[in-house]
This record gives C-alpha cells, sequence and structure tokens, in this order.
C-alpha cells in the first residue's frame, strides 16, 4: 500500500512511542507500506523535527530521516491547483497524486479538505483499522 505521511505523524510518533502514528511508522519501518515522498516533504520533515520546543536528540531524526530517505520511493510531483484549507499542505497531496498513493495519513485531517477522487485521506486510527 502507497501512503503518503503529513509531517504531525512523524512529529506525534516520535512523542509518543505507544501511540497510533508511532504504529503507523513501525509498518513502515519492517518495510509493510511503500512511503512515498520528494525532497520538499524530505526537508519538511527535517524542518519540524529539528525545533527545539520538540527536543528530539540529533542522532533520532538524522537516523529516522536517513531509513525514510532511503527507503521511501521519491516521487516527481506535479503541479496541482488544489484549494485546501491550509495550503501550506498542498505539497503532501502533489506527491500522493503524483505517485499514485493509496492513502494520506495525517493528524488534521480537515486541513486537507474534500479528498481527491481515488485518494483516501485518514487519521492513524483510521489507517489503522483499514490497514
Amino acid at each position: 500500500m502507497k501512503v503518503v505521511l503529513d509531517t504531525n505523524i512523524l512529529v506525534s510518533a516520535l512523542l509518543t512511542p505507544e501511540g497510533v502514528s508511532a504504529q503507523v511508522l513501525d509498518l513502515f519501518r519492517k518495510l509493510l507500506l511503500t512511503l512515498l515522498l520528494d525532497d520538499w516533504i524530505l526537508n519538511e520533515y527535517r524542518t519540524v523535527l529539528a525545533r527545539p520546543r520538540f527536543g528530539f536528540e540529533t542522532w533520532v531524526v538524522d537516523e529516522l530521516l536517513a531509513f525514510l530517505d532511503r527507503f521511501g520511493i521519491h516521487v516527481t510531483a506535479s503541479p496541482i491547483e488544489f484549494s485546501i484549507p491550509d495550503p501550506s499542505d498542498v505539497p503532501f497531496l502533489e506527491v500522493a497524486l503524483s505517485g499514485g498513493a493509496d492513502v494520506l495519513i495525517t493528524g488534521n485531517k480537515k486541513d486537507f479538505g474534500r479528498p481527491p477522487k481515488g485518494l483516501k485521506i485518514l487519521n492513524p486510527a483510521e489507517f489503522l483499522d483499514l490497514y
């Protein structure tokens, strides 16, 4: 199953290692999911996870991002004209649609509005129920 992970999934997974976001990330770590990403998403992950307010150890972030970069599928995303409540999340939709993702997993479904045809937008618990 091809998925795109919103940045908040990684933050939640690192903050709560026993939570549902961590369970989703573990599926990818076990190579049971195909993660789609591009350089913009990888940079977004890096920028957000490095914020001092989270207090993540640099080596933890570096190892996670190296794993995502190595085992994720890099997509060349085509620009889309899609209006969503949080326009800064459009790159996640672009990668999902360009890469043929089955699901975009986010903790903030409302930020994505109504999903484009053929793409499910689910929170981690909904995804685990589907999986």
